[in-house]
């Protein structure tokens, strides 16, 4: 019998009495897409605070366009609907905001060697074991977010089956034995972690926590733009979350989008 089962009471029992009321959690065992249900809430008015939580996506989204893995009774996929008020090319700090919120919750539950893959991602061991995708809406007048998705994905276990080939590589899990209730104290670590720091949205220091939990700063990577592929050595990430990177060449930039792959050597 499994021992770790996600329950909505499971989550409001871990967070605290001032967040209850702030969060509206619906559970799912089974949803496409978390993102793309909340998505369809959003547009019919639901309010900032709105989570969905499902045990298991069909069709989870990925940076990209690319799917993200999410089988049955091993993972959290969770999205909250965001009302911030900022331009959308500000919304890499719901995405980096969510990082260090991810990061914290881990170490709440004792694991403290987790690192953040600018500028999404978060890795055990060489392993990818969480992906964060923030998706907006924008208004036509404003150019401001009407509202965002963040979505959250962790491979919180190993699948029965393990990870598919295309991704076994890549992909890890952060816990190799299921714990009492371990998924509902993280999804409500990561609510309140969260919150800590959207609720003072315009104050970016938690960016220094960001860069600290870096762990490709003085790594070759691949930067990869459409079709071409160049490597860089990362000299660092800036205030605005921006990677700044140096060529074969000796130029240098920041890049504030794209994708980069690290390689491990």
């Amino acid at each position: 019998m499994l021992a770790d089962i996600i329950s909505k009471d499971g989550i409001y029992n871990f967070l605290p009495e001032n967040l209850k009321n702030k969060f509206n959690i619906t559970l799912l065992k089974k949803t496409e897409s978390t993102n793309l249900l909340l998505k369809n809430v959003a547009l019919n008015g639901a309010e900032e605070g709105t989570v969905v939580v499902a045990g298991e996506q069909s069709a989870g989204i990925g940076r990209m366009g690319r799917s993200f893995f999410s089988p049955g009774n091993t993972g959290i996929y969770m999205s909250i609907l965001l009302k911030p008020q900022i331009k959308p090319e500000k919304s890499v700090f719901i995405t980096t905001a969510a990082a260090v919120a991810v990061c914290r919750a881990l170490e709440k539950n004792g694991v403290g060697n987790a690192g953040i893959k600018w500028v999404n991602d978060i890795y055990i061991k060489g392993k990818k074991v969480c992906g964060i995708l923030t998706q907006g809406n924008i208004n036509p007048q404003s150019q401001e977010l009407d509202f965002a998705i963040l979505g959250i994905g962790i491979n919180v276990y190993k699948p029965e089956n393990d990870f598919p080939d295309e991704i076994k590589s890549i992909a890890g899990a952060i816990f190799d034995k299921e714990k009492d209730n371990l998924r509902n104290k993280l999804v409500a670590d990561i609510l309140e972690e969260f919150n800590n720091i959207y609720k003072d949205f315009d104050n970016t220091s938690y960016v220094d926590e960001y860069i600290n939990r870096s762990f490709i700063i003085g790594k070759k990577v691949d930067v990869i733009s459409g079709s071409q592929i160049k490597e860089a050595t990362v000299l660092g990430i800036n205030n605005e979350c921006k990677l700044h990177i140096e060529y074969a060449d000796g130029a240098q930039c920041f890049l504030d989008s794209g994708e980069i792959s690290v390689k491990l050597l």
